[in-house]
């Protein structure tokens, strides 16, 4: 595969005979050639469990101390007391039963994160063909099923992220912007992988985390001890 100018750059700034730490390697990636844009930070972590299995499933959400750079835009499936609380919140978009056809057949996805009360559930579900394939099906586990509306927004707003196990067992996650600078991208990098340790099944045996790596959206990857 042909790498651009750019790219091979930043990867004569990383030495491949070492595994690197998490603060050195993130030094390194504040030091690459920048895009024209603000790239994203990626978290790549491979785990030593099955993810085939129901009780080797690795998945949960963590707030990031320093947000992830990025303004989610929240979508909320509520009635009542419960839309206006998500209005008064913040949500972008609020409604019920109405918003099911402009989903399914307008593709209309303006929003990055959907919240939704206990009750909307079965509205949801028509959508679950839609919602799935793209990851924004509202969860319990995530905390994206709820009445407390209030405070899924909030956090949500404030940097929630959800980190969740694809079909290769790896865990791929943005954690935040190379303009953040290494101190506190470190801050994220420690807070989700406090997370994925604590999240590590009673059932996963042997090595649970078998390799780390960190890069951003288009430059290599850095592995970490």
């Amino acid at each position: 595969m042909k790498r651009g100018k750019r790219y091979l750059e930043s990867e004569k700034l990383i030495d491949r005979t070492k595994n690197y730490d998490a603060k050195e390697a993130l030094d390194v990636i504040c030091k690459m050639p920048k895009p024209k844009f603000d790239e994203t930070v990626e978290l790549h972590v491979k785990l030593g469990v099955d993810s085939k299995q129901a009780d080797q499933q690795v998945r949960g959400t963590v707030v990031l101390p320093n947000g992830t750079g990025k303004t989610q835009r929240v979508l909320v499936f509520a009635k009542g007391d419960k839309a206006k609380e998500a209005e008064a919140a913040g949500a972008d978009f609020v409604g019920a039963e109405e918003l099911v056809p402009k989903i399914q057949n307008e593709n209309w996805f303006d929003y990055d994160v959907i919240v939704a009360t206990p009750d909307m559930m079965g509205v949801i579900g028509r959508l679950g063909k839609v919602l799935g394939p793209k990851g924004l099906m509202p969860n319990p586990k995530s905390g994206t099923v709820t009445m407390d509306v209030t405070k899924a927004i909030n956090e949500i707003k404030s940097g929630k992220v959800e980190y969740r196990l694809d079909k290769t067992n790896i865990i791929h996650l943005g954690f935040g912007k190379v303009s953040f600078g290494a101190d506190k991208l470190l801050e994220n990098y420690n807070t989700v992988m406090e997370a994925i340790e604590k999240a590590k099944p009673a059932a996963a045996k042997g090595q649970y985390i078998k390799s780390v790596a960190v890069t951003t959206s288009m430059g290599p990857s850095i592995y970490i001890a």
